[in-house]
């Protein structure tokens, strides 16, 4: 009987498995402790700028990078920065993702705020931006006024069940049409929504997703970006909990038998890369609609808005028990993407714009939250 790449590396990680004893064993069923304890501690704080960054920490980001420093210097204030040691210079050359994702976190941070009777006024980028960079500047200044008219926002429910999720979807359920609307409802900060789950757009924009996927790991440097950020194992992801993790009894096991790392990764003839791309090609390959979001302009303020609107979309998903999982590949800005840029553009945007996100989204299974690093090492010390 032949087996699929996927099948192989999972029978050789449950050998380890079976293989493991004593120490072994016990760290093999170890999950991380500390970098998921945010998600069981978020709301604990008193101070009312604290509790509302407890959450806003657990907003979605690209490569997990939780590229957000803050600052609680003036009182009734939280001044955002960005940490320019976790930008990904490869594979988002203009940091634009790195700002959608600032942007989920300021909106997580004023929904926390509304439902403990808070207005935030945001001022952004308030001594000046660079279209080309991110810098040490302010991404944004944030008041915090109390104020006993804000209604508290009903997506905010689903914040501790958010995912997003990057397992194959359940390709016999189909999502109804009438979910796009549900999610378009939520699409308030400021940006276009589109979406569709017509059968023949499904099958083009998982071939697009799918080439898309295969030239950012077939392009060395982008691809090498990605595998210096794997976290492989319990330990590894405690000790710094960010990137892109691999843990569990089966990515435990393959650590230990030493047929996983970041240098086997790499290795284009190995079992472990080619099983990795058949993984990531079945989550491409069971979308059951895509859904986008899209700006007339691409400032930085449309992509501090784009990621307002693009939690907003992850959370109303949650509420109805939709998954979604952002496919960003064939936005990114880099010479070897150039094709495919230009592709999805004039399909999705033939009027002009840029395409801000792009997502499958279908029903997948229950999985855990991402790790993140506790509040205290996110904010600037004096």
């Amino acid at each position: 009987m032949t087996l699929s790449r996927r099948k192989a590396l999972f029978l050789v990680g449950g050998g380890a498995i079976l293989a493991a004893s004593g120490a072994a064993a016990y760290s093999v069923t170890r999950n991380p402790q500390s970098a998921l304890a945010p998600w069981s501690t978020a709301g604990a704080e008193t101070e009312i700028r604290r509790k509302a960054l407890s959450y806003a920490l657990l907003a979605p980001n690209p490569h997990n990078r939780q590229p957000w420093i803050v600052d609680l210097a003036t009182d009734g204030e939280v001044t955002l920065s960005v940490d320019t040691a976790r930008l990904l210079p490869a594979t988002d050359p203009f940091s634009r993702q790195i700002t959608i994702g600032l942007g989920c976190f300021l909106e997580l941070m004023r929904m926390a705020a509304a439902e403990d009777g808070y207005r935030v006024t945001l001022d952004l980028f308030p001594e000046g931006e660079d279209a080309a960079a991110l810098d040490r500047r302010p991404v944004a200044r944030a008041q915090f006024i109390a104020d006993p008219a804000i209604s508290p926002d009903p997506l905010f429910a689903h914040v501790m069940n958010r995912r997003s999720l990057k397992e194959p979807y359940d390709t016999t359920r189909a999502v109804d049409p009438a979910v796009l609307d549900t999610l378009a409802a939520a699409n308030t900060a400021g940006t276009r929504f589109g979406g569709t789950v017509d059968p023949d757009d499904i099958a083009r924009f998982r071939a697009l997703s799918r080439e898309a996927l295969r030239i950012e790991i077939e392009t060395p440097h982008t691809y090498r970006e990605s595998v210096d950020l794997f976290r492989i194992g319990h330990r590894e992801v405690d000790a710094n909990p960010d990137g892109i993790d691999f843990t569990g009894p089966m990515f435990e096991s393959l650590r230990l038998a030493g047929l996983f790392n970041r240098d086997i990764a790499l290795d284009t003839a190995s079992i472990a890369y080619n099983a990795g791309l058949d993984a990531v090609y079945a989550n491409t390959d069971t979308a059951m609609g895509h859904i986008w979001i899209s700006t007339p302009t691409n400032t930085r303020t449309d992509q501090i808005i784009s990621g307002a609107d693009w939690i907003r979309l992850n959370l109303a998903g949650t509420a109805i028990g939709l998954s979604m999982q952002p496919l960003s590949q064939a936005l990114q800005e880099y010479p070897e993407m150039d094709a495919l840029y230009a592709q999805i553009h004039e399909t999705l945007v033939p009027d002009g714009g840029t395409l801000q996100m792009f997502a499958r989204i279908g029903y997948g299974p229950d999985t855990a939250p991402s790790p993140r690093w506790p509040l205290d090492a996110k904010i600037a010390r004096s």
